[in-house]
């Protein structure tokens, strides 16, 4: 990607976020995240509430960390130095997610409105899971494209559980009843916008 199409996505995925956050902050409660949590919880019973409990398992500050440091650590080991260093460098999205909670400062869906399976007390907008779960797995998506030197097997191994976790994990925050739809949609935004950036600077140097 050159530079022209780097800015313009980076653009968009601003306006984006930035019109977003305008809604989140004049509706914080409103009628298409309830049609959303309500439509996605209809699903629920105690086996895949068990199941979407592990999957979320994976955003929480301190298993993403260690899942970042291992992932690393292995890279490392094996001689895959810019990568491990690329994968330290995810971690640094606990920052934004730190700042924009704070800035937003929305709160989280209460039992008034949806069944809360997991509940948490920090600000919900954006979503940190959903914004580490993009970066994270999307960026081991790209790697296991691009390290062929790595058996296939594994590669595909990775990129499946990844994969997975790209797309259930968001959902599942719906699901739990810890966010909106416009938080997943906010984490995604940023979570798109740090990992085009990611990718940009791992393929440059």
């Amino acid at each position: 990607m050159n530079n022209s199409a780097r800015l313009l996505y980076s653009i968009l995925l601003t306006l984006s976020f930035a019109l977003l956050a305008f809604f989140v902050g004049q509706y914080p409660i409103n009628s298409f995240d309830l049609a959303i949590s309500r439509w996605i919880q209809q699903f629920h019973q105690p086996v895949l509430d068990q199941v979407m409990i592990v999957i979320s398992a994976f955003g929480n500050v301190a298993i993403a960390f260690c899942c970042m440091a291992v992932t690393a650590l292995l890279f490392f080991i094996f001689k895959f130095k810019r990568e491990a260093l690329f994968t330290v460098a995810i971690s640094f999205t606990g920052l934004f997610t730190f700042v924009l909670k704070h800035l937003f400062n929305r709160p989280r869906p209460t039992d008034e409105y949806v069944t809360i399976i997991e509940s948490y007390r920090n600000n919900s907008f954006p979503s940190g899971h959903t914004l580490s779960y993009i970066v994270f797995f999307g960026f081991m998506i790209l790697l296991m494209r691009k390290l062929t030197t790595i058996p296939k097997y594994l590669r595909t191994v990775v990129s499946v559980f990844s994969y997975v976790m790209f797309i259930v994990g968001p959902l599942s925050r719906i699901y739990l009843g810890a966010h909106w739809f416009t938080d997943i949609l906010g984490g995604f935004l940023v979570g798109s916008l740090y990992l085009l950036h990611l990718n940009y600077y791992y393929k440059k140097v």
